[in-house]
């Protein structure tokens, strides 16, 4: 079986100030509250370090069933700029793919512009791509609705 790739980018205006945003961005706590796409998944970190070379490892998937083991490399930490990390996703003990991000904040007149980057490369088939792209786009809309909570705070 071949590796097949995918790339995509996503942009997003949130109401947080670049320090705050990365906090909520590379907290490990603050992730489990966006990173599941959706109201049926989980997150759950079983050990995190935000340092370059640092490994993060956490659960995910169903609520009733988180399936899958996710380890976290952090490559590059900028703060409150810049950061870069792949993610190994596994399943069954075996890896599923791969990806790389990249996160850039910038301020902007209401808070900061987060721009993402994500490059996957599937060891499971050419589906894995749409599928992280759909699970990042849950996790940024749950990350918009944190923000917006947090700013009114």
């Amino acid at each position: 079986m071949t590796t097949d790739t995918g790339a995509f980018d996503f942009e997003r205006a949130l109401p947080l100030a670049p320090d705050q945003l990365w906090h909520v961005l590379t907290d490990g706590t603050m992730r489990e509250r966006w990173g599941a796409p959706s109201d049926e998944m989980v997150l759950t970190m079983t050990k995190s370090d935000l340092s370059v070379g640092g490994i993060e490892r956490h659960v995910c998937g169903p609520k009733e069933n988180p399936e899958f083991e996710v380890e976290t490399r952090w490559y590059r930490l900028d703060a409150p700029a810049d950061a870069v990390y792949t993610e190994t996703l596994e399943f069954g003990g075996s890896a599923v793919a791969t990806s790389l991000v990249t996160y850039r904040i910038a301020a902007n007149e209401s808070g900061s512009t987060l721009c993402v980057h994500v490059s996957v490369s599937s060891f499971s088939g050419p589906d894995a791509a749409s599928e992280f792209k759909e699970g990042w786009e849950g996790g940024l809309q749950n990350l918009e609705a944190l923000a917006k909570e947090l700013a009114s705070q």
